[in-house]
Order: C-alpha cells, then structure tokens, then sequence
C-alpha cells in the first residue's frame, strides 16, 4: 500500500510538473504570448528610435550658433502665429 502510494504521488508531481510546462506562467502557451508581446515592443521602439533621431535632429539644425534658418521660420510662423510680408494667406471653408 505504501509504494502504491507513493507511486500515485510521483506520478501526481510529473503531471503536476507537465501542465505547469504547458500553461504556467513561464509554460509553452505563455512564451508565444511573450514572443507577441516582444515583437510588438520592438516594433514601438523602433517607431520611438525614428522620432528620436527627428527630434535630434531638429536640435543639431536649431543650436543657437548656427540655426538653420528655414526651419526657424517654419517653428516661428507656426508656433507664433505670424506671416512674412510677402506671404499669402488662403483660408479655407470647412467641408460639411
């Protein structure tokens, strides 16, 4: 009676072990979520790498000693709100 017990407990242990390894929390169903979830992650820090690199950018041509100076007047007509003398303004209707 004792070895059968202790039988019916290995093998409650290896099946105990074995759904673990399917659906626990580190199991096989798990990791192709994980492999998801990661591929998605890179994928948004790639997108954030390429903004990085806009707005360093947008730093290197707007230093203090050597602005570029369409990209200046680009930030300052938008930003301000203001037009050059030799602008056209076109206002458009709103389509309905």
């Amino acid at each position: 009676m004792k070895g059968r017990m202790s039988q019916f407990a290995a093998l409650s242990y290896l099946l105990l072990l074995g759904g673990l390894a399917l659906v626990g929390p580190y199991g096989a169903l798990a990791w192709a979520e994980s492999s998801a979830l990661l591929e998605k992650r890179q994928a948004h820090i790639a997108e954030l790498e390429l903004q990085r690199a806009d707005l360093s950018n947008n730093v290197d041509l707007l230093d203090p000693e050597n602005a570029d100076r369409d990209l200046a007047a680009e930030l300052i007509r938008e930003n301000l709100n203001v037009a050059h003398p030799d602008d056209y303004v076109m206002e458009l209707k709103p389509r309905h």
